[in-house]
């Protein structure tokens, strides 16, 4: 029996399978997350390379199994920066002077969701520090272990960025008053 070493082993199955663990993500899955659960996966069996099994279809069926979980992972993913996006959105209503049931505040809600989805995941997670966690800059800078300065500037970049994306002038923007 040829004993294989576990990167050699890796090679071969990534090598034989691969192909077909994208297959099942990209059924599963929007084509541009696909890539991105297909290399997760990849890189827990490269963790778990102990545990991959020594026949293909054994290692095909592990895979898709990782696959999966990844593709779950997304989701709660997903999900949590979907909540996030309303959120946000009931924030920006607090701070305006609407009616948070009229048909106005239910198209600024839209409008600020689909703005954040968006943003990049560090201005989501710069502006969710400032907004919801109300950290000041010096807290907000050591959650990202950042200096003061530099959260400061990226709190300005994302807001500038959330600006562009909801087409507000700077002092339309509820979340200046967030704080800095």
């Amino acid at each position: 029996m040829n004993a294989q070493s576990e990167p050699e082993r890796f090679r071969g199955v990534f090598r034989a399978a691969h192909p077909d663990v994208l297959r099942f993500v990209q059924r599963r899955t929007t084509p541009d997350r696909a890539e991105d659960v297909v290399a997760d996966t990849f890189m827990v069996a490269w963790r778990r390379v102990a545990d991959l099994p020594v026949d293909l279809d054994g290692a095909r069926a592990w895979l898709f199994g990782i696959a999966r979980n990844q593709l779950l992972n997304h989701r709660r993913g997903e999900r949590r920066s979907d909540a996030l996006a309303v959120r946000l959105a009931d924030a920006a209503a607090l701070h305006g002077d609407r009616t948070p049931d009229t048909a106005d505040a239910v198209v600024a809600r839209l409008s600020v969701a689909d703005a954040w989805h968006q943003l990049s995941e560090a201005d989501q997670e710069v502006l969710a520090l400032a907004v919801f966690e109300q950290l000041t800059s010096t807290h907000a800078a050591a959650v990202l272990n950042i200096s003061p300065g530099a959260y400061r500037v990226r709190l300005s970049r994302a807001r500038a960025q959330l600006r562009r994306h909801l087409g507000a002038e700077p002092t339309t923007l509820p979340l200046e008053e967030a704080h800095p």
